[in-house]
């Protein structure tokens, strides 16, 4: 394979001067190491991103100007973003339109903001467009090619690859394995339809079923630590553990954040969160997950994908964690953030398509497959709603199942109201799934009233389910005290009668999130009677790194 083309910039500007101008400094300063492309308006900037895209090759930053017909420039940029999340984005604007671009900071999570004229460039064009490539450098998409993903449509090994990377922000190109590319990649590789999924690179390096692990490595995340040891080892990437490796890193700990899956948590599966303090227009979860893994990149915290802890041990002053595949590492301090996943729905058939039409959670990926047809969500909680919300774009109708009278119990108001002003939603109060049925993938569910008990049959290929909330914590069990439901205790809670958790060693009460292990703290929604909300789990985060420094300070 030839040598990869360098990575574009684009600049759209419906003014021939002002497009040739900036293009122009553009071209002077970063020509030789990226390809600058220029276009006249929105919908022409799309399709050339589109081409971009199916070369393989990739995009560093966007310049849009915001006033331009047929589409302005935050309208661009907020569809440029669904071919190339990582690429960094700056509008163009005159100082009337400021307002209009600090909106478009939260609507498309714009980077930055220049205003015309931008001379002299070596003063405010270039500090600006230096720093953004820059960040762009050690994102996933500027790190690996794109990746060539070959599978069947109702193949759940298919569905776990993809939404792997999807959830890793790693770009990629799904193929079918029946179509000419996906059958002759398939071919390439020495594989057949029943070898699916095949992930190949850029380069052909080429993988049949890889493991996540191997998948995480193919995609250039990091899976081996640098070191053995650390001041600190956060364990779970969703907010609450972002939160700790931010500011654990920010104030000087040597510190390693491990995740299993995929930074974000159920949090980074949300197409909108609008009730995140700072973000007034909503921020999806992608996005948020985004900016912090950058964040925490930038502060030096290392971060670890597709690695399981499975067990936590005292050794003195240390405490060794050791990974599924046997290896350890040990830490002064650690804090727990593993957070929760959704519980599985137990209903007849349902098992059997599992990642075939019947998903966990908001499957992102299978969004565009669903146009035009009905989608049906159970769970009435804010992640069910936000779903909902999101799938409406694209499914004729979408029917939310929950066992309730109505949602007040469980949703935040401003969602309620959203879902009612949506003609596509509707809502299904007293109804539980009791079956599900199809060939080689689901194609019929059984819906019961629950106050009658009277069934009826649905024709659906969609299925997503958002109900209760589970700990991952039986690697725990022995280890620390933990509720009847798993979730993790900690701090004044851990005290019975006035006494000590037994095995306590220290001669002080435990920290408010601290657990029974001295060092070892709990943060978000792993942490019994926490509150389930983003912003909690974020302000968790950076709390239980005030009582790491308290802990090591004490020692």
């Amino acid at each position: 394979m030839g040598a990869m083309a360098n990575p574009v910039i684009l600049t759209v500007d419906d003014d021939p001067v002002v497009s040739r101008a900036v293009a122009r400094d553009i071209r002077r300063r970063y020509g030789d190491r990226y390809r600058v492309l220029r276009a006249a308006s929105g919908p022409e900037a799309l399709d050339a991103l589109r081409e971009v895209k199916l070369r393989g090759e990739q995009v560093a930053l966007l310049l849009a100007d915001h006033r331009m017909p047929e589409m302005t420039g935050v309208e661009f940029l907020e569809a440029a973003m669904d071919i190339f999340p990582a690429a960094r984005r700056v509008l163009l604007t005159a100082y009337a339109d400021t307002d209009a671009a600090i909106e478009a900071i939260n609507v498309v999570d714009l980077d930055h903001y220049l205003l015309k004229p931008w001379h002299p460039p070596e003063e405010k064009l270039y500090p600006v467009v230096d720093t953004l490539l820059e960040a762009w450098s050690v994102t996933p998409d500027a790190a690996s090619a794109e990746i060539r993903v070959v599978g069947h449509r109702w193949s759940a090994p298919s569905f776990k690859v993809r939404d792997f990377l999807a959830r890793n922000l790693v770009p990629y190109r799904w193929l079918l394995a029946d179509d000419p590319e996906g059958a002759r990649l398939l071919d390439a590789a020495g594989a057949t339809e029943a070898d699916v999924p095949l992930v190949v690179t850029a380069e052909g390096k080429a993988l049949v079923a890889p493991s996540e692990a191997e998948l995480a490595a193919l995609a250039g995340l990091t899976v081996v630590p640098a070191s053995d040891f650390y001041d600190l080892v956060v364990i779970g990437g969703g907010p609450a553990g972002l939160g700790s490796a931010v500011y654990g890193a920010s104030e000087g700990l040597r510190t390693v954040l491990v995740e299993r899956r995929a930074t974000g948590g159920q949090a980074g599966q949300s197409s909108r969160i609008e009730n995140y303090l700072g973000f007034p227009d909503g921020v999806s979860g992608a996005q948020l997950t985004d900016r912090a893994r950058r964040q925490a990149v930038k502060f030096g915290a290392e971060l670890l994908s597709a690695r399981e802890v499975v067990g936590l041990s005292e050794a003195g002053g240390a405490r060794l964690l050791r990974f599924g595949d046997g290896t350890e590492i040990a830490a002064h301090t650690v804090v727990l953030a593993t957070g929760v996943s959704y519980r599985v729905l137990d209903a007849p058939g349902l098992a059997d398509f599992t990642g075939r039409g019947v998903f966990y959670g908001a499957a992102a990926t299978e969004a565009p497959s669903c146009v035009d047809q009905d989608v049906y969500i159970v769970g009435g909680a804010n992640s069910a709603g936000q779903a909902a919300v999101h799938f409406s774009r694209y499914a004729a109708r979408v029917h939310l199942l929950i066992r309730g009278a109505d949602l007040t119990a469980s949703m935040s108001r401003y969602l309620i109201d959203q879902l009612e002003r949506i003609d596509r939603i509707t809502v299904h109060p007293h109804t539980a799934v009791v079956g599900a049925a199809g060939e080689g993938h689901l194609q019929q569910l059984t819906l019961c009233d629950t106050r009658t008990g009277q069934s009826r049959s649905v024709d659906t290929s969609w299925l997503f389910i958002f109900i209760g909330a589970e700990p991952r914590t039986d690697w725990l069990d022995g280890v620390l005290v933990r509720d009847g439901r798993g979730f993790i205790v900690t701090g004044p809670d851990l005290l019975a009668g006035g006494r000590r958790p037994p095995g306590w060693s220290l001669s002080r009460d435990p920290y408010h999130l601290e657990t029974s292990v001295p060092g070892v703290f709990a943060a978000g929604d792993v942490r019994a009677e926490s509150v389930k909300r983003v912003a909690s789990a974020v302000g968790e985060g950076a709390m239980a790194v005030s009582l790491v420094h308290r802990y090591l300070e004490g020692q």
